[in-house]
């Protein structure tokens, strides 16, 4: 691969061109601005991280996410770009181009959640498991569904995927001037593209990251295929896509160490202890168990200066203060891991996660086994999720029923007639437009996908809303 392909600033609806001669911002700068107008970017403040339908006014949202996140993306590209232009000598790099990719990796942060269903990581897991329970139990003509649809498009459904839906989105579904979504450019898109496999392909086994989930949807294949012939990163992944992934779990492994501590999951002498007891003991080397050991050293620091200054509240202080530390460590070491690894990574063949190839691999490991172990697995967030699971049942099971029959010779219940009735036009633009010419197959299975679209635009609050309407509990 090499940045002058890297970099494509082709866009679907062709080349941007500017009326405007003195406008000094790049392609991926437009891009910006594009992005932050949106409605589909907006709706992210109304989109939680790790709590679902918790109202409080301090976790986080899927917006406050994506702001760190971009954040620390742009922040990884000076840090890293800056040393391989004056270290590494790449030859098909220029110092110009570190704008550019700081401005890629800027916007590719604020989009990366940006095709995320309702409550979390939650809501993924739920679509996922809720077509594998009810695919082979629906019909149509006297014929399962399951058997209906060719094997990639069943598998889209088994796999159903944030990352996949996000570049659906983006060059489909956010309907302003054509069917081409906000045309954004291909350089960006490819970047957040952090799994270039379909569904057929996804192998967790294999050693390499690339392969851990779908990409790209069926129905997506030819705008991804488009977009990796003209950055030519043909069955590898975009370089800053490893950046674009490591400034996202800097982001949300801080955020939820910072979160728990705040909601009361974990106390800070606890925290300490678990790092001193568990996870030292887990470093593969001296130089793993030294950053640990500085790490612990910083937060009994911190604590023990908070305790002294008699502060109202002295553990949050000291987890705040330490979070920022910790970010420090993991962003330079995901800048050193892409330098060490850059020929690799180039080349297409580097396979791991950049903080997993790093001094801070155990660090990294010891906050989100920690957030796993005394967040996602209480009983307040199981008790939020099942609440939310009922929405989501109640939701894909009208709305799949109705959508099956939808645009076909098939006559649906009163009911079924009437529930595609609430969905947005854009959604149903998206399909006549994408179903036109294709055969009975494809166009079933771009109803289903219909639906997964407009659950995937909704809201917390919004989905919360119509399925009380719908329930008739309201």
């Amino acid at each position: 691969m090499n940045w002058k392909k890297l970099l494509c600033e082709k866009r679907r609806r062709g080349y941007s061109t500017t009326s405007v001669s003195d406008d000094p911002r790049n392609e991926f700068q437009r891009d910006y601005h594009r992005i932050i107008g949106s409605a589909s970017f907006r709706r992210l403040q109304d989109k939680t991280q790790v709590f679902p339908l918790d109202r409080g006014d301090f976790v986080r949202t899927r917006l406050t996410h994506s702001l760190e996140v971009s954040s620390f993306a742009k922040s990884l590209g000076q840090m890293i770009f800056r040393r391989i232009v004056a270290e590494v000598k790449d030859s098909g790099l220029e110092a110009q181009d570190i704008e550019k990719i700081c401005s890629i990796l800027e916007c590719a942060g604020l989009i990366h959640d940006i095709g995320n269903p309702p409550f979390g990581h939650f809501g993924e897991d739920f679509v996922r498991d809720w077509f594998v329970r009810n695919l082979p139990k629906m019909e149509l003509g006297g014929k399962k569904l399951d058997e209906l649809l060719e094997p990639q498009m069943r598998e889209d459904l088994y796999h159903f995927e944030g990352n996949a839906q996000a570049l659906r989105l983006l060059t489909k579904l956010h309907y302003l001037v054509d069917e081409n979504g906000m045309n954004l450019t291909y350089g960006l898109l490819n970047t957040i593209i952090k799994y270039p496999v379909p569904s057929t392909a996804v192998n967790k086994k294999s050693g390499n990251i690339k392969d851990k989930k779908m990409g790209y949807y069926y129905a997506d294949r030819d705008i991804y295929e488009d977009i990796v012939k003209n950055t030519g990163a043909v069955n590898c992944r975009h370089p800053l896509a490893f950046i674009l992934e490591s400034a996202d779990d800097i982001a949300y492994k801080t955020a939820d160490m910072e979160d728990a501590v705040k909601k009361g999951f974990l106390t800070c002498p606890k925290l300490i202890f678990e790092l001193k007891n568990t996870y030292i003991s887990k470093c593969g080397n001296e130089k793993q168990k030294a950053v640990m050991e500085r790490a612990v050293s910083k937060l009994e620091y911190y604590y023990g200066q908070a305790l002294e200054k008699q502060l109202s509240s002295p553990e949050q202080n000291a987890v705040q203060r330490w979070i920022i530390y910790v970010q420090g460590v993991l962003l330079r070491a995901a800048s050193a891991s892409f330098i060490d690894n850059y020929s690799a990574i180039m080349d297409g063949d580097f396979p791991r996660e950049l903080l997993a190839a790093s001094d801070s691999e155990t660090l990294a490991f010891a906050l989100g086994d920690m957030a796993y172990r005394f967040v996602f697995c209480s009983k307040e967030i199981y008790s939020l999720e099942i609440g939310a699971g009922e929405i989501y049942e109640f939701l894909l099971s009208k709305l799949t029923r109705a959508a099956v029959v939808f645009d076909t010779d098939y006559a649906g219940s009163a009911i079924e007639q009437r529930v595609l009735r609430l969905v947005s036009e854009n959604y149903i633009r998206a399909y006549r437009f994408g179903s036109e010419g294709k055969n009975e197959t494809e166009k079933l299975y771009l109803r289903l996908m219909l639906v997964t679209d407009y659950i995937c635009g909704m809201t917390d609050s919004y989905a919360k809303k119509l399925y009380t309407e719908l329930s008739g509990i309201g």
